[in-house]
């Protein structure tokens, strides 16, 4: 299909579209799928990112699914970091940022030769979520309820949740609060400009930050 005819234009809108809305997806809802999972059978969190890896050069492999199979690339780096760190880390907060940044040395070493740029822009603007909201914690001092939450029984957690959030809902918190989630709206629309597979991967990771942080704050609060 011609990508300069208007039926070709339309299928590549609705294309970037498509990705944004895959971006926002692998970023809100594998967390719910894989924090469970990760927690009770760790190898096997680990071990699926291997059928991500695998599946996502099938995709590839075919000009027709290339840039699917490039997202999902790009999302096994998010997986693998999180069933590492959540799988066996989750006790020590700082080691989060770290081990989030696993594949930030390939990413840019792919960016550089061009190669695999929706995968690599989505793991980007998911990494930079997790920046974000990691500051967040440091800032307001959420920190030690982290540890506390990680450490104690399941019935102590509501009473945990209830002082972290009453932290959020301090001027401190909430100015804070407004300025990153601003911080991350600009980012994640200004790409959307350029009308490219990757950038609209990038955007969607970035923007889906805002929606998973309310929801876990919606959960705390109803905890």
């Amino acid at each position: 299909m011609n990508a300069s005819t208007p039926l070709g234009i339309y299928a590549s809108a609705r294309q970037t579209w498509l990705i944004f809305a895959a971006a926002i997806f692998l970023v809100s809802v594998p967390v719910f799928i894989e924090a469970p999972l990760v927690r009770s059978l760790p190898w096997l969190s680990i071990g699926l990112t291997f059928l991500w890896v695998w599946l996502s050069f099938l995709l590839m492999s075919r000009s027709v699914t290339y840039h699917w199979g490039d997202l999902l690339f790009g999302f096994s780096w998010s997986w693998l970091a999180g069933s590492i760190y959540w799988g066996w880390l989750r006790w020590e907060p700082l080691w989060h940022l770290p081990v989030e940044s696993i594949g930030l040395p390939f990413a840019i070493w792919c960016l550089r030769r061009n190669w695999g740029k929706v995968g690599n822009w989505f793991y980007l603007g998911s990494l930079l979520g997790t920046v974000l909201t990691d500051v967040y914690f440091y800032l307001v001092n959420l920190m030690p309820h982290w540890r506390q939450i990680m450490q104690v029984e399941p019935e102590f957690v509501p009473q945990i949740l209830q002082n972290a959030v009453a932290r959020v809902q301090t001027p401190w918190g909430v100015a804070w609060a407004l300025i990153l989630a601003m911080v991350l709206t600009m980012v994640g629309i200004l790409p959307l400009g350029r009308r490219q597979y990757h950038w609209y991967a990038f955007s969607g990771a970035v923007l889906s930050t805002i929606l998973v942080d309310s929801l876990f704050l919606l959960a705390a609060v109803l905890a």
